[in-house]
């Protein structure tokens, strides 16, 4: 290769570099995004329940023992509410 083909790579290729833009920081809004994601799907470790949620050892072991033995019992049709709406529970049958 020839001196004046060196020499001309060189200058092309100190040109491109002075078209690179640099970056030093990020925006401060970087990730934010990501970490609510990450947040909304962690339960919640500190959860409260109402002292009259009902609640029956022996009726979820019943339950439990339905599922095992595949004679779960299907949940019935109607309306209920989760979450303060309310909506179809399922297809009449």
């Amino acid at each position: 290769m020839s001196l004046a083909k060196i020499l001309l790579l060189t200058v092309a290729l100190g040109g491109l570099a002075g078209c690179v833009q640099s970056q030093k920081t990020l925006a401060s809004d970087f990730g934010v995004a990501v970490r609510q994601d990450i947040a909304a799907q962690i339960a919640d470790p500190e959860a409260r329940y109402p002292a009259d949620t009902p609640t029956d050892g022996a009726r979820v072991g019943l339950a439990q023992e339905r599922y095992r033995a595949g004679k779960s019992i299907p949940p019935s049709t109607g309306t209920m509410t989760v979450g303060g709406s309310s909506g179809g529970s399922g297809a009449p049958q």
